[in-house]
């Protein structure tokens, strides 16, 4: 295993950690498959009762490196859609486990990052968090961004985070429910800890059944929007605009 993702378990609960911080934690495909193998390690495992999700540094995730991305081919369907079915299986990495899960949101998670601290059952962070989907600004469209939100702000604000790239700071995160608890500043990790040992306690079996409820409401909507994900990304890398937008970001910032 790499040094981008960091795995520790503490009494029963397991941290997984996104560890590019000189990148805010924007992840390739080889991190995802890393975090995948952690994920699918800890289903079944009976002596971890609480995942804590996390980032180092100052972000959470910033989502895909774009520099991995930029020249993505759209004649090269298999590529194309072997990197959708990867988010796929992380996605459903995260919703799988029977335990309760916490995203310790650290700063910015932006993008598939964002959507991955969704993924979370629980999430805390600071005020230093910024969150939002800024995939347009790129020109990529949102497509399992939608999926993500849709259940927790419905239609009028999931189309303004789609449709502005805006990011929201801590305290709307919260109004809007995409936080449910904010520590003091610096202590989103520490007050996640805290959170998962005494969740820990609660009876697995009661926790295991609710979560298999709660997760068949949105399993028939997660395979839709896959399958979309893969049609609309051919379309739009089809015409050259995120490449064109994605090159130019990158110009940008060297």
């Amino acid at each position: 295993m790499s040094q981008d993702v960091l795995f520790e378990q503490t009494g029963p609960t397991a941290i997984i950690t996104l560890n590019r911080p000189e990148k805010l934690n924007a992840w390739t495909e080889a991190m995802r498959s890393e975090l995948i193998d952690y994920l699918e390690g800890l289903k079944g495992n009976d002596d971890v009762r609480t995942v804590i999700l996390t980032g180092s540094g100052r972000a959470f995730c910033a989502g895909q490196d774009l520099a991995e991305t930029a020249s993505m081919n759209p004649e090269d369907h298999e590529s194309a859609e072997a990197w959708i079915d990867g988010f796929d299986r992380l996605y459903r990495a995260v919703r799988n486990l029977d335990q309760i899960t916490i995203a310790a949101v650290n700063g910015v998670a932006a993008g598939s990052g964002f959507q991955y601290s969704l993924l979370a059952d629980l999430r805390v962070g600071d005020s230093k968090v910024r969150m939002g989907q800024p995939e347009v600004l790129s020109g990529i469209p949102s497509i399992t961004g939608i999926w993500a939100m849709w259940s927790i702000l419905g239609k009028s604000k999931t189309s303004q985070f789609v449709l502005t790239g805006e990011l929201v700071d801590a305290a709307e995160a919260q109004r809007l429910g995409l936080l449910n608890y904010l520590a003091d500043d610096g202590g989103v990790l520490a007050y996640a800890k805290d959170l998962a040992a005494r969740l820990s306690l609660l009876p697995p079996g009661a926790v295991r059944l609710t979560k298999n409820r709660l997760r068949s409401l949105e399993d028939d909507d997660l395979s839709d929007a896959m399958a979309e994900a893969k049609r609309v990304h051919r379309e739009a890398y089809g015409t050259g605009e995120p490449q064109r937008e994605m090159a130019r970001f990158l110009a940008g910032r060297r």
